[in-house]
């Protein structure tokens, strides 16, 4: 037998403190979805052409339900006295269908099944003192929390935290932990946008994680997806059609709502979604996916207001916000009096497209663009991008504007992401394709540069594991996306015939899944343990000495040498830094000193803790000049 609760609450105005600490004052207080209060439970959800909206408890001896009250502009609101964390719930929809909860904290049993109620205030935190990680010091990891590790959960991350401190690394990016359908996905799938995955764990698992970080010196950034939801098990769009646009389209299809009729609404969710991660997780900042296809022609962009509001919430620490955008849009970091974005960051794509041109000659889809010589992989070192506003082959039109002013640290570059990795047909990794001496000093130029690094998991020793795609789809969804993922490959000239296509890895085939995951005891034989003792060296380096931290170098300028080598200048105060890099083949190069300075050697590649079968580098200085030669790619480091 049901009962069905008629008495309404409004919620409370108390402060929310669970999120920072006792005392702490949070200048945000969340309401979609269940919040725990002192003595029961607000619900709020946004259903805007709902006729009514109960809460169905989920319990052994019995559902219960509870009528929620209707509010202006299709929300619905409701308190339950006495109800306590871990409770299931649903909401029926017009006393028909019950569906989880969009703001869901934790989905216990997957995406279909019921919603939890779950209580942040009930979490320890132990990060009272951490105030972040200035923007200048980032060296981000990019880790997914499912092949990081081979557990695949939030707690084995826990335990290899300490290794990534030692690295040097001082921010861990989480790719999206928002719950996606099946127990193995990227995570550009999700579907809970407030729900930790629950295959890797629970919530206060996660909370674990950013607090164990935090007490390591690590930041922790959670990439986030607001340009779409995922193919199944996305049910907000069941309470209201309004969250999808019908004017704008992207590549999975009707865009998010950011400017239609009842969007301040579909705005006032992502939105919630930021700040619930800020604040109740502890998350140091959001990177936010392809934001280039979150379509807004309103007079101020959601960009705009979500990084007004989450800076404005959040005054004790710092929060950043990373853009991955391939427009190459400098106003996106400029403020808004500027009419700017407001963002803190953009990742670079450019850097990682010379190199990759540079090595492999492969010109095929957006690499179309890139020449891959050392005359324009200089030039996007100096400016932090390459295109500027020239034309576009792949784009068909101008891409890019001048970054002039943008200072070096808001550029996010690679060798490796999940991108550029997961993206190919094989999932393989940039050292799959070139040789060790070529890896080494691609790693050093990328260290070196005057812009944020991010380094892939596994990168650091040239893990032999690819990163494939890989999903867990319901059967008939899996089978599209097996022959859509094969069909994607079909223009290009390698997967031209369809045999060649058919040795694609199959997403949903748990083998794909599992052969991405990275091996640790690799990092401890040869060659992958000298690999990592030249990222733990340079990235010390980078750290140590004022010339080479981000944004810190007031002119640093780079130049082609040769065809195959280039030049990097990094300077700082008294300090100046000469990174020479020859990236292919062999060359004697005569590098000029500044002033007769003496010049003092801080590294180069083919020292023996670096290279397992060294070819040391000969170095001449005479009173003008110095004399470089490589026998085969590499890189020295100079310090006058």
């Amino acid at each position: 037998m049901e009962f069905r609760w008629r008495e309404f609450r409004i919620f409370s105005n108390e402060k929310y403190e669970g999120a920072i600490g006792i005392g702490a004052v949070v200048k945000w207080s969340p309401s979609l979805g269940a919040v725990v209060q002192a003595k029961g439970v607000n619900f709020e959800v946004w259903a805007p052409e709902a006729r009514s909206i109960e809460v169905v408890l989920e319990k052994e001896s019995g559902n219960k339900a509870y009528s929620l009250q209707h509010f202006i502009g299709g929300k619905w609101k409701g308190f339950i006295p006495g109800l306590v964390t871990g409770e299931l719930y649903r909401y029926r929809i017009d006393g028909d269908r019950c569906l989880p909860d969009p703001a869901s904290r934790f989905q216990p049993q997957g995406v279909h099944g019921p919603s939890q109620v779950i209580d942040p205030q009930s979490f320890q935190w132990t990060d009272h003192n951490w105030g972040g990680v200035a923007r200048q010091d980032l060296i981000f990891y990019e880790l997914h929390v499912g092949t990081f590790t081979p557990e695949g959960t939030f707690q084995s991350t826990i335990e290899r935290l300490p290794y990534l401190a030692d690295l040097g690394i001082t921010a861990v990016e989480l790719m999206p932990v928002a719950d996606f359908p099946g127990e193995r996905n990227w995570g550009y799938d999700g579907v809970d946008l407030f729900a930790p995955a629950h295959c890797y764990g629970s919530p206060d698992d996660l909370r674990k994680l950013v607090d164990a970080a935090h007490h390591l010196g690590l930041a922790v950034f959670l990439d986030v997806v607001y340009n779409h939801f995922g193919p199944d098990g996305a049910y907000a769009p069941s309470f209201s059609r309004y969250y999808f646009s019908a004017r704008h389209k992207t590549p999975w299809g009707d865009a998010i709502n950011m400017d239609g009729a009842y969007s301040p609404f579909v705005r006032e969710f992502f939105i919630e979604n930021a700040l619930y991660w800020i604040h109740e997780f502890h998350m140091d900042g959001l990177r936010l996916d392809a934001t280039h296809a979150i379509i807004d022609e309103s007079p101020r962009p959601f960009l705009v207001e979500l990084s007004s509001r989450l800076h404005a919430s959040e005054d004790h620490r710092t929060v950043i916000l990373i853009a991955e955008d391939h427009r190459n849009l400098a106003h996106m970091v400029q403020p808004e009096v500027e009419g700017g974005w407001c963002m803190d960051g953009l990742w670079s794509d450019d850097f990682h497209h010379q190199l990759r041109v540079l090595f492999s000659g492969y010109r095929e889809g957006y690499f179309c663009d890139f020449s891959g010589t050392t005359a324009d992989l200089a030039e996007t070192l100096q400016k932090g991008w390459y295109f500027a506003g020239q034309h576009s082959k792949y784009f068909e039109g101008p891409r890019g504007s001048d970054p002039t002013g943008v200072t070096p640290e808001r550029f996010v570059i690679f060798l490796q992401n999940h991108d550029q990795v997961g993206n190919r047909a094989f999932g393989d990794r940039l050292h799959h394709q070139i040789d060790e001496p070529s890896y080494r000093a691609a790693t050093v130029l990328l260290l070196c540069a005057p812009y944020t690094p991010l380094l892939f998991m596994g990168q650091e020793w040239a893990a032999g594991t690819p990163f494939c795609y890989f999903t867990d789809h319901n059967e008939e969804l899996g089978r599209l996306v097996t022959e859509g993922r094969r069909k994607e490959f079909a223009r290009f000239s390698a997967f031209s015939d369809s045999r060649t296509r058919e040795n694609i890895p199959d997403p949903q085939d748990p083998d794909t899944f599992n052969g991405s995951r990275i091996i640790w005891a690799e990092n401890k034989m040869e060659p992958h343990a000298s690999i990592l003792r030249l990222y733990q060296s340079v990235i010390a380096l980078r750290k140590t000495d004022p010339a080479l931290r981000s944004g810190t170098s007031p002119g640093h300028y780079a130049i082609p040498l040769t065809d195959r080598a280039l030049l990097l200048q990094r300077k700082a105060n008294d300090s100046t830094v000469f990174v020479v890099v020859q990236l292919k083949g062999s060359d004697t190069l005569v590098i000029d000193l500044p002033q007769k300075q003496k010049m003092q050697v801080l590294l180069t590649t083919e020292d023996r803790p670096f290279a397992s079968d060294p070819a040391p580098i000969s170095i001449e200085q005479g009173l003008i000049s110095i004399l470089l030669h490589f026998s085969r790619p590499g890189a020295v480091v100079l310090k006058s």
